[in-house]
């Protein structure tokens, strides 16, 4: 059995790192300049996080020889390159029987596309599985246990994956049907941890935090129902689990981005010391684009939006969510 990662951020080494003693072969494919010789030579990657892998694991940027006789290719680019990466897939070879990971979390910008979708519109006839749920990298580095569900429209396919990127005591894995919900619980949720980010750093307190949790949930409820999701799914491990994780904890880098908005700091600079991919930056405005064309109220995330694309104050955000109109609170039963 082989396994591909494509992507050596710290993601996509962490799978590297967590799944090598589940396959005979393992294989992290990264752009050219995105390799370094640290860890080309040595497996080692000391930054955004430290993370040692096995020497047997093989990193290159060719990709043509990393998806040959893959069994599962694991997906963890960036969403704004995941239609370039698929282009490259078509290139190199890549075969239908293959199965395509994405563990990517996000919407693609001028389509406003879910990534099964991206890929499907590149890839039509590959078969593809979502991975999506509360995996705060740096607590899986540490051993610490967590689950996560695996979806895809084929469940031979969600099940064989499953099986086989399960690790016992550290990683444990549920098979779904619901690609829909899996996809925009993990996307959606980036959003509302930059909002918990914010929210802290105004030190505006537990009740706080929990209103903003509990309507942020509703807003990816609302929205995610109307594009086709199940609610139960929602309420599931890639959308409550992974929204509870990433807004309670300074390890995601969408609430460290929500943080330093709501110390005034700039995105710009935010994002140049960050170092690595926030999703939820460029997700609010996809979120504000789907919302606006689905007619859907989404207050969190265009209070979010505004904080990072306008020069709107830390302050005026908060007034703007604590003085709009009175409405009844939704139920989906």
């Amino acid at each position: 059995m082989k396994l591909t990662v494509l992507g050596a951020g710290c993601w996509g080494l962490t799978l590297a790192w967590l799944l090598t003693d589940n396959f005979d072969e393992v294989v992290v494919w990264g752009r050219h300049c995105d390799l370094y010789e640290d860890l080309i030579k040595n497996k080692h990657a000391s930054k955004p996080l430290e993370v040692q892998l096995k020497d047997s694991v093989i990193v290159t940027s060719d990709l043509e020889s990393a998806i040959k006789d893959a069994d599962i290719i694991l997906s963890v680019v960036a969403t704004s390159g995941m239609r370039d990466v698929c282009e490259n897939l078509k290139k190199a070879g890549i075969k239908n029987s293959q199965i395509l990971v994405n563990a990517s979390k996000g919407i693609e910008l001028n389509t406003l596309m879910r990534m099964s979708e991206v890929i499907k519109d590149v890839l039509p006839e590959q078969k593809l599985a979502i991975l999506s749920g509360p995996t705060l990298a740096k607590e899986v580095l540490q051993g610490k246990p967590t689950a996560a569900s695996v979806a895809s429209d084929d469940m031979e396919v969600a099940k064989f994956v499953q099986e086989h990127c399960n690790v016992p005591n550290r990683f444990r894995l549920y098979s779904n049907k619901d690609v829909i919900g899996v996809e925009l619980g993990g996307s959606l949720k980036n959003v509302i941890a930059i909002a918990s980010g914010f929210a802290h750093a105004m030190n505006l307190g537990d009740n706080c935090a929990g209103s903003l949790l509990t309507r942020g949930m509703a807003e990816i409820v609302r929205l995610s129902v109307k594009l086709g999701a199940s609610p139960s799914t929602l309420y599931g491990l890639s959308g409550m689990g992974d929204l509870i994780a990433t807004c309670s904890s300074p390890m995601s880098r969408n609430y460290t981005v929500g943080s330093l908005l709501g110390q005034g700091k700039k995105i710009d600079d935010i994002l140049a010391t960050l170092g690595s991919v926030a999703e939820g930056v460029k997700t609010s405005k996809a979120v504000c684009d789907l919302a606006k064309k689905l007619g859907v109220d989404v207050p969190v995330s265009q209070a979010i939006y505004d904080a990072v694309y306008t020069d709107i104050t830390p302050q005026e955000v908060l007034s703007r969510l604590m003085n709009r109109k009175l409405k009844e609170e939704e139920n989906y039963d």
